[in-house]
């Protein structure tokens, strides 16, 4: 059987299958009738980040959901991470995020939650699955259901600020001045009025959605209009959002980019000085640099890696008993607040511990210095096994041995795109960089 659901959910370009009104729509019935072999009664809470797409797909799931018989409500633009946090305090019977991250407008994507706020497991997924294949090719024409002004409730957004505003306790309001890039995303209407209701003064960039100019040249992906303001106005710090808001990245007060990384070491050493570091280990993927395993070892931390996902990450750390970890990219679980990534409580996290220490970003980096790292993305058509191409596999292997005990290989999938990534790190640059060519060729040539 096709597989729709990638690791954070499904994604392709809005109007295509399996992102076309039909399929949306079958989607929302799927997902009442398995709730109500599981957990009859429930309604389901919708929420969706800035995209143009996001009303009409909003309105066929709500079309197909009731369809059903099922209830749903209305969040209207809002993070990710809140939908998390409302489905399972609020009791709902699972939670849908219309969003498809960091990716241009054009593509939209569809996350399920599930009652305790966790992304949905493998077997909701593939009856889910099943049901969409099946109705493939029905019409596309515009969907019924809801009247397309049917208003969202606000209500959601307040209990999300709420929520973020408790977990935070300082002596006194802090004064710095932070530069908030929001990448024209869900963050827009939050993160600045959070910041600033918390004392901070916040100079808000890319807070001005249009449907389309979400994470065009801004946020997470593009810090590079962010670490130019920091550096004009002598802010203390710069963050960055994605479209949907479940990362954060850094720039400190000398404009330097720092990623999720940065993020793991700073929280790491502050909650194991403070006790609060569970298992004295963190969970990072295997993106993650060595940089960051040698600099947590010599704090005495170990580093445990998963495979590249929020998912796994959660479950790694529900295994070992960790309450810290994430992923390069900016997605950072802190387990003690909640199961899922969230870039506005990460922002929290990282300047309470500013405010805290009276340490700016710099001195809290120090002693993680970054092994140089390259990451080749190579389009393919299909994805194949790559244990299972013999020209591949023996370049791999090539690599490795190339590579020794001094650096570190990673070559998988995407799981929202039609890329094979390699990812290369080690002390030696001109190494790397050759390695990472010599193997891009290779699976280029078999798969591309």
């Amino acid at each position: 059987m096709d597989k729709l659901f990638g690791t954070d959910g499904i994604r392709a370009v809005a109007g295509d299958f399996p992102l076309d009104p039909a399929a949306c729509r079958t989607l929302g019935r799927a997902l009442v009738r398995l709730l109500a072999e599981r957990r009859p009664g429930r309604g389901v809470l919708v929420g969706r980040d800035t995209r143009e797409s996001g009303a009409w797909i909003e309105r066929a799931l709500v079309a197909g959901i009731e369809d059903a018989g099922g209830a749903a409500a209305l969040a209207g633009v809002i993070p990710t991470s809140a939908v998390s946090f409302l489905t399972r305090t609020l009791d709902f019977g699972a939670g849908i995020v219309i969003s498809a991250s960091h990716n241009p407008y054009r593509d939209n994507g569809i996350k399920v939650f599930s009652p305790q706020g966790l992304k949905i497991p493998g077997d909701w997924e593939s009856a889910l699955e099943a049901e969409i294949l099946a109705g493939r090719g029905a019409s596309s024409s515009p969907p019924g259901g809801p009247d397309p002004a049917r208003p969202s409730d606000p209500g959601f957004g307040e209990e999300y600020i709420a929520f973020l505003r408790s977990r935070l306790s300082l002596p006194s309001r802090p004064s710095a001045r932070i530069v908030v890039d929001c990448a024209n995303g869900a963050s827009s209407a939050f993160a600045p009025r959070v910041l600033r209701e918390l004392g901070w003064e916040v100079d808000a960039l890319h807070c001005a959605p249009d449907g389309r100019n979400i994470n065009e040249g801004c946020g997470s992906l593009h810090p590079e209009s962010l670490a130019a303001r920091v550096r004009a106005t002598g802010a203390a710090a710069g963050i960055a959002y994605d479209g949907d808001a479940d990362r954060s990245v850094w720039v400190d007060e000398t404009g330097a980019v720092l990623n999720g990384d940065h993020t793991l070491y700073i929280l790491a050493r502050r909650m194991k000085e403070a006790g609060r570091l569970r298992s004295g280990r963190v969970v990072a993927t295997t993106m993650s640099n060595m940089g960051l395993e040698k600099a947590l070892e010599r704090s005495g931390i170990g580093l445990l890696r998963t495979r590249v996902g929020d998912k796994y990450v959660y479950e790694e750390m529900v295994r070992s008993g960790a309450n810290l970890g994430g992923e390069r990219s900016g997605h950072t679980i802190l387990l003690d607040d909640g199961p899922t990534g969230d870039g506005i409580l990460t922002s929290l996290r990282l300047l309470e511990v500013m405010a805290e220490t009276g340490l700016p970003l710099s001195a809290l980096r120090a002693g993680f210095e970054e092994y140089p790292q390259i990451l080749v993305n190579v389009p393919v058509r299909a994805k194949l096994p790559l244990e299972g191409i013999p020209e591949v596999r023996e370049a791999i292997r090539r690599a490795e041995r190339a590579l020794a005990a001094a650096g570190r290989l990673d070559v998988r999938y995407s799981g929202t795109e039609s890329l094979a990534r390699i990812m290369i790190e080690g002390p030696d640059e001109g190494l790397i960089e050759r390695i990472a060519r010599e193997l891009a060729a290779v699976v280029t040539d078999r798969l591309g």
